[in-house]
């Protein structure tokens, strides 16, 4: 019930603020301040700030209750005083009561002294201020609080006010223009005989009455216009941040929008626009321009049409508000758990673009579309009557929508959009890869290429994981649905009754692995200048070392490069030596070295290494660490792509301060005898520079694959 209060209490503070904004704003531009019906505007704005003061006092008694789950704290001064010292929302909830006090101040001078317009542009802006930081409680600042991030949040929610809040102004204009004019007398009635030229002065009166408010009906008029003149340019900027606001709040995720919450609320809201856009196109277009006639019935005729169907857009308006502010306190799309998949099918891109066949109906749907946009616009300027301006454009957007969607869709399930629960680390995928090479080896070989002993008995050989972008096509989700289920008609069993849940998401965390690895032979010992690959996520691992020194590879993350070398003994005793030597140099670069032995050295040799390193050698991780990092072996000149894969008795990775693996040197691949690659200390070094000038390109990766 508190949760029900509360959305309501937002939305009578949201929608009193807004009107104030927009009010204002209408008052500003319509520069007929001495008209009646801005006595009538003038006396709204003290109630409206009362309202705008009331639902955020509600709102700070409601929330206190949530955040400390007892909904008696909604009565008790000292929940609320504890809040607004101790928490960010809180603190913006003491800046937007500051806020509305002096809206609620201004509002009350502008009631009880002459109407002047600086005084409406001052209401306007401290009321647009009280929205402003009311956008520092946002999704957008929660995630990122900086002005890149607010800033398109707050234009949206001040730019909406603008048209939202100025529609009651809009409908008072458009009432007190339509009301019905006093009928004049007929000639006899009330007439005192004797007296015609008291009549006749009585008629002159009333004349000039008719005059005076057909003038005044022809200044409210242009005020009109001018709003709706600045309404076009308003409208794009709502919507132009909208774009900008929901591309941040779904990212990828969009099949979010047609199955949660965050979702089907962002659906209606957006429907809801596209009603109210209609309208105030018609009413731009057709019943305003009707009521500026001089003709007095066609005058009136169209501002009947124009009050109604204004009046219903207010409505309607109303009801996006609502929407709003229920969507801004749910879930993100972004960041919503979509635990089943209620289509059979899904659209991708990914999974589908490459073949000739799909590029063609694609195109060919994009053309159809634009050519039924074309046909609308082409409708208006030649006149097509109704049913034929209307008609044909909508049949080729159907026959659009029907040639260039279905090519995209693929098949889908109710765990395609789950999210792994196990993240994306070297004990995961350790654990993958040995379940992979006890039940999947047999079909899909030593390397998961599809080749493995029994791939010639079936029909339609297994798919090659390894170097075919299947985990680009499909999500984590469907190679989970595939591994507890079976592939039917294809040899593929179902191992749900075999492995574990988490057993099922470690394999799927090794052929991401695998796949990523695959990726990496394009990788050399050069960084790619400002080149981050958002595949690219090294896989993270937790690791003890011989100095005492324990964490995460995620550690370093936002700090320091980490230069991760895994190697063999003795075969990498003279490298070791070259890093003993270059380690200050490194360390001053702003790097960590992390050492990883890929064999088992016995006590005697893990004396001798550690002896001569002063950097961590790791003890505890380091068979994981290895199980992963070797699936990253391939280069362009070394595939190895035949039997089980052979490993490099030493590999170094380089990886940034922001999470991604930007560089590698095998030197059995890339050379290093002569003193190319890392082997020349100088050319490492450069590389390390290289990562330190560049700022933050990418969000850090992800935790989980998807």
């Amino acid at each position: 019930m508190i949760e029900v209060i509360a959305t309501l209490l937002r939305w009578l503070q949201l929608a009193s603020n807004m009107i104030l904004v927009g009010g204002c704003v209408f008052l500003a531009i319509a520069g007929s301040i001495h008209s009646p019906w801005v006595t009538r505007l003038e006396r709204a704005l003290p109630w409206l700030a009362l309202i705008l003061l009331t639902g955020l006092l509600g709102i700070l008694a409601t929330t206190t209750a949530q955040a400390t789950g007892v909904d008696e704290n909604a009565w008790r001064p000292q929940a609320w005083l504890a809040l607004m010292q101790n928490t960010r929302m809180g603190q913006i909830w003491v800046g937007r009561a500051a806020c509305a006090v002096l809206v609620a101040a201004i509002a009350l001078y502008i009631r009880f002294s002459a109407p002047a317009r600086w005084q409406y542009v001052l209401c306007a802006t401290v009321a647009a201020m009280t929205l402003t930081v009311g956008s520092l409680a946002s999704h957008a600042a929660a995630e990122d609080l900086s002005v890149i991030s607010i800033l398109p949040y707050a234009l949206h929610i001040i730019m909406a006010s603008v048209w939202f809040g100025a529609l009651p102004a809009f409908l008072v204009v458009c009432f007190a223009c339509t009301e019905e004019e006093p009928a004049p007398q007929s000639h006899g009635q009330g007439q005192t005989p004797g007296r015609p030229h008291r009549h006749s002065e009585a008629l002159e009166r009333i004349h000039a009455v008719f005059q005076s408010r057909q003038d005044a009906i022809q200044a409210d008029t242009l005020a009109l216009k001018r709003f709706s003149a600045m309404a076009l340019p308003v409208m794009l900027m709502v919507v132009a941040t909208g774009l900008i606001i929901t591309y941040r709040m779904v990212d990828s995720s969009y099949g979010a929008l047609v199955s949660t919450n965050y979702g089907w609320l962002l659906d209606a809201k957006i429907g809801l626009l596209a009603v109210v856009l209609v309208i105030a196109s018609r009413a731009r277009s057709t019943w305003l321009p009707l009521f500026a006639q001089r003709d007095s019935s066609l005058a009136m005729a169209g501002g009947r049409r124009l009050r109604k169907w204004v009046s219903f857009e207010f409505v309607l308006a109303l009801g996006i508000v609502l929407l709003a502010t229920v969507v801004a306190n749910t879930v993100p799309a972004k960041h919503a758990i979509i635990q089943n998949w209620p289509y059979p099918f899904r659209f991708s891109l990914a999974a589908t673009w490459g073949d000739p066949t799909v590029m063609t109906r694609v195109w060919s749907g994009l053309a159809l579309l634009f050519i039924a946009i074309g046909a609308t616009a082409y409708g208006r300027i030649k006149h097509w009557d109704k049913k034929r301006r209307i008609g044909l454009p909508v049949l080729l957007a159907l026959v659009a929508v029907g040639v260039g969607l279905p090519p995209l869709a693929v098949d889908a399930y109710p765990e395609t959009y789950r999210k792994t629960p196990v993240p994306f680390d070297t004990i995961s995928i350790a654990n993958g890869s040995a379940h992979f090479a006890e039940n999947c080896v047999a079909c899909h070989g030593l390397q998961g290429k599809g080749d493995g002993v029994m791939a010639k008995s079936f029909a339609k050989p297994p798919v090659d994981m390894l170097t075919e972008p299947h985990t680009a096509k499909h999500t984590a989700g469907d190679f989970f649905h595939w591994l507890t289920f079976g592939i039917a008609d294809t040899g593929m069993p179902s191992f749900g009754d075999k492995l574990s849940e988490e057993d099922r998401w470690d394999v799927v965390n090794f052929l991401h692995a695998m796949s990523r690895g695959y990726q990496a032979r394009l990788m050399s010992p050069t960084v790619k200048p400002e080149q981050p690959q958002p595949s690219m996520g090294p896989p993270n691992f937790s690791y003890a070392a011989q100095d005492g020194s324990s964490g995460t590879l995620k550690d370093f993350r936002g700090q320091k490069n980490v230069l991760l070398v895994l190697f063999s003994w003795p075969q990498s005793r003279e490298r070791l030596q070259q890093l003993e030597q270059l380690h200050a140099q490194l360390k001053a670069a702003n790097t960590v070295l992390l050492a990883v032995p890929e064999d088992d050295p016995s006590a005697e040799e893990f004396a001798q290494i550690t002896a001569q390193v002063p950097f961590p050698v790791v003890t505890q991780g380091a068979d994981e660490i290895v199980q992963s990092y070797k699936l990253f072996r391939r280069t362009l000149g070394k595939p190895d792509l035949l039997g089980a894969g052979t490993l490099p008795p030493h590999m170094e990775f380089l990886v940034d301060r922001f999470g991604y693996l930007r560089a590698r040197w095998i030197p059995e691949a890339d050379g290093g005898g002569d003193g190319s690659g890392w082997a020349n200390t100088e050319m490492l070094i450069r590389q390390i520079a290289q990562l330190n000038r560049e700022e933050e390109i990418l969000p850090p990766p992800g935790d989980h694959v998807h």
